[in-house]
This record gives structure tokens, sequence and C-alpha cells, in this order.
């Protein structure tokens, strides 16, 4: 190891034996993301029954249909408030304190799921516009656990399963998603039971409006059931010791906050702190910041930003994907309930088949591969997929439904098992304490400024369904995803090393592969 001072409270954290307080971490942190994904994607499963209920024109023989506008404000307002949540709380992770900011994410979460069930008014304008109010102040609170669970998780683990416990935290993004299109499955199938009607009877689409009003609410409403459950948890948590340590500059409460929780005695060595806080004083803005980590800032936001404007665009082919294997059925025979019940049946299997594996492979697997290597592979399998995907969208989707479905699901696979996970990851490894959370923050809002790119702009070109467009969009998304796999060579392999050496913290320099001495392997 490097013969760079270090304090002891940091050697003891990233020694440390894997023990129930790392658990508890990533269940506190991981209910968090759990919450987030379930009432990020929990909207599209009730966004084709706001439009039955809201929009239905009774001289038409035709479902109701949210308008393009109103669709895009209802799915993307939480997608602006994520992103402005990200960089706001992860400036106020790095000014503040963890802990102080991780709280309030969490309140603003509980209560504005709670109050997005509740949207209320007298016209169907008063109810999308109170919707997508308190949706811009959900995403907000979502923004900020992305900055914060991945940096209290990397501040509190051992080096040797650092990523598999980050990634853990991650991984509950997958539970989320499959636990939004099983509650709504769920419920949807309980008031079809009470409401049996023949989907046919196109007197019946109007009947349901009474019943399918209470289900888009009761199904945002429990979002906010998990969050609640984990509040005190999070409360209890201590203030990381490198934060204590490291910015506030009290070793002695570091020591005894990290000594409870590891269960040792640990030295204060208030003496050492001047040591590093003097090779640490550089803002994020400096000359020092941008020569010692610029590139590798430029590498994490630009692969988050490129990964996204894929994973965001993937529902593209889900219209011909779904009925073609049987998930769906054309929505002008179903009534709006058995609509909702198709749609969230299809997102769950989607989920548990293609998304859910992909997290957990990346856990199991990131301290054997690398960051680095499971990064690499994930880009250059999705852009694979979707540029057969691309080129033989004719034949695949009239001849070979089965074919069709498995390419679809591997690109969730491989998204997941691949920079969807590596790029939460590696953020909150790569930066010094001082910016780290407003780093990844930065890297996570680019993310979502490529969402937006996906959602609305590749999404929107092919929204007429000609078969060529699609295509197109396939082959230009198969680019961005290698453009991703080039711009991971901007970063570098953390595995196995302490976050102060990897950062230069501890007084070594920052280099690309290992430091002169060290023993672990790139």
């Amino acid at each position: 190891m490097s013969n760079s001072p270090n304090l002891a409270v940091l050697q003891a954290l990233d020694t440390a034996r894997t023990q129930m307080y790392h658990v508890t971490a990533i269940v506190i942190a991981g209910m968090g993301f759990f919450t987030d994904a379930y009432d990020l994607f929990c909207i599209s499963t009730v966004s084709k029954l706001l439009g039955r209920l809201y929009y239905h024109d009774n001289a038409s023989s035709k479902p109701g249909k949210l308008p393009n506008s109103v669709n895009n404000a209802v799915i993307g307002v939480a997608l602006v408030g994520t992103l402005t949540g990200q960089l706001f709380f992860g400036w106020m992770g790095d000014k503040l304190g963890r802990k102080k900011v991780y709280g309030v994410t969490l309140v603003l979460m509980v209560i504005c799921a709670i109050c997005s069930g509740l949207s209320f008014g007298s016209t169907k304008y008063s109810v999308i516009g109170t919707l997508c109010f308190f949706r811009f102040w959900l995403g907000f609170g979502i923004g900020g656990d992305y900055p914060l669970s991945a940096t209290i998780m990397s501040e509190y683990a051992n080096k040797k399963t650092r990523g598999a416990f980050i990634a853990a935290v991650f991984a509950m993004q997958g539970v989320g998603i499959i636990t939004a299109g099983l509650v709504s499955m769920t419920l949807s199938a309980i008031f079809k039971h009470f409401n049996p009607a023949p989907s046919y009877q196109m007197h019946h689409i109007l009947s349901t409006q009474p019943e399918g009003d209470f289900l888009w609410r009761i199904v945002l409403m429990l979002g906010a059931v998990p969050a609640l459950l984990t509040f005190y948890w999070r409360m209890k948590m201590p203030e990381t010791g490198r934060y204590t340590a490291l910015i506030e500059g009290n070793a002695k409460q570091a020591a005894i906050d990290m000594g409870r929780v590891l269960d040792l005695e640990i030295n204060a060595e208030q003496e050492k702190l001047a040591q590093f806080k003097s090779l640490n004083e550089y803002s994020l803005f400096s000359n020092e910041f941008f020569r010692r980590h610029g590139w590798h800032l430029i590498g994490t936001m630009s692969t988050w930003f490129l990964l996204d404007i894929a994973f965001y665009s993937q529902n593209l082919t889900q219209k011909d994907i779904f009925p073609a294997i049987g998930l769906t059925k054309p929505p002008e025979t179903l009534n709006a309930l058995e609509e909702m019940f198709q749609t969230s049946r299809a997102m769950f299997l989607i989920a548990l088949c293609g998304t859910f594996p992909g997290y957990w492979f990346t856990v199991f697997l990131i301290e054997r591969l690398g960051r680095f290597k499971i990064q690499l592979i994930g880009f250059f399998m999705m852009s694979v997929f979707m540029f057969v995907l691309g080129v033989k969208y004719d034949y695949l989707k009239e001849k070979n439904h089965l074919l069709f479905a498995f390419l679809y699901a591997l690109t969730f696979f491989f998204a997941n098992f691949g920079p969807n996970s590596t790029t939460f990851v590696l953020p909150a490894e790569l930066f010094p304490t001082r910016v780290r959370s407003t780093c990844h923050a930065l890297s996570a809002a680019a993310g979502k400024a490529g969402a937006m790119v996906g959602a609305f702009g590749v999404q929107q070109y092919t929204l007429n369904g000609v078969t060529k467009d699609i295509k197109k969009a396939m082959i230009f998304l198969a680019f961005t995803n290698m453009l991703g796999f080039f711009c991971t060579f901007l970063v570098t392999e953390t595995k196995g090393r302490s976050l102060e050496e990897i950062s230069g913290e501890d007084g070594g320099k920052v280099v690309e592969g290992k430091k002169e001495g060290d023993d672990y392997d790139r």
C-alpha cells in the first residue's frame, strides 16, 4: 500500500469486515431507491387510465387518450424535478453534510407521493395540473436520493466490497420497478373482479370511470409507504466518518461515531487532519480540480448522458413486442381496467425477466470483473442488440416474435449488467470527499438530461409508428451506446482501492492505473 499518511478512522472503515451495519446501510439507502423507482415508473401504468378518465370524447367510438403534450408533461415533469433535485441536494450534501440533507429528501418524497394521489380539481386541467405540480416536487426529492445514497454508501463501505454495496443500493431500483408493475397489476385485477362487465361493451368504458379514479390515486399514494418505513432508521444513521473528519475537521467525533457502528476503539488522530486538509482545499471550479479530476468528471457525465438516451428510449418497440408475444391486446377491445392490467403485467414481466437480473449480476460480479470491464461489456452488447433490432426490425416483428422479445430483453439485461449500474457506482468513488456528492449529482443530472433526449426526442421522432423511423432510431441508439463505450476510457478502475487513494486525498498522485507499490489488480 501507499506510505502516505492515513487516519485510523479511514483505515478502520476500509478494512472492516462486512457486518450488520453494512447491511443496515444498504437497506436504508436501498429503500430510498426502491421508492424512487416505484414513484418514477408507476406513472407508466396509470397514464393510459388517466387518458380514458379525463380525455374521453362521448362522440367518439375510441377510448380516451392523453394528448401528446399532456402525456409528456405528466411523465416528463418528474424527470425535470429529478434533475433539479440532484443538483440542489448534491451540492447541499457537500455543504451541510450527508445526514442533514438525507432526511429532507425522504420527507419530500412521502408528502408529494401522497399529494400526487390526492390531486384535486373539478376539471381535467386542474387535476392534471395539480398532478404535474406534485410530480415535479416528488422528482425533486427523488433527485436528492441519487447523490446522497451513493455517497453515504461509498463512505460507509470497506474497500473490498464497496462496489457491490453501492450496486446493491442501486439494484433496489429494479425491485421498485417490479413492484410498481405488480401493485398496479394486482389492484387493477381486484377492481376488475368487482366490475366484471365484458370489455367489448363500449358503454363499459365510461362506467369504469369512478373505479379507475380511485385506482390510479391508490397506486400513486402507495409510493409513500416504503419511504415512511425507513424514515426513523435514516434519521438514526450517524454522519459518515469521512465527512465528519475530512470536511468538518472533527476526527474525535468521527472516531466515536464509526467506532460505535464498527464496534471498535479508534484513535482520533486530530493532528493528522491538517495534512489531509492542506492537500484538499481546492474547490470544484479550481484549476487543481480539473487537473486532477477533470477527465473523470467528463467521463462520468458523458457516459451517464449517453446511457440514459438509450435506456429511456427502450419503450420504442414495446407497442410491437407486447402484442406480438401476447402480453397486450389492442386498446379498442379493452375496458380501462383491463388495459391497465395488461400494461402492468407486461411491465412486470419485462422487468422480472430482463431488467431485474442485470442489476444483481452487477452486484455479484463487480468486485471480480471491476466497474470498467462491466461498463464496457454493457455498452458494447447494448449497441450490438439495438443495431440488430434496427436492421432486422421488419423480419423480427412479423416472423420471429420470440427472438424479437429475447433481443429486447437482452438490451435491458446488459443495460443493468453494465452502464446503468456502473455509472451510478463510479462517481461515488472517483472524486474527493469535499465534492463527492456534487460530482455525483452533476453526473446523475447529465443522465437525466439524456433521459429527456430519449423520452422526448427519440420517442417523439417515432411517435407516428412508421417502421422506417423506428429502425433509424434503433440504429441511432446503437451509435450512442458505442459512443458511451469509448467515453468509458475517460474513467479509471476503482476496484480494491480506498477512496482517499483513488482521489489523491491521501497525498498520493492521481493516476489512471495503480500507484507504485500497490498490490491490487486493475
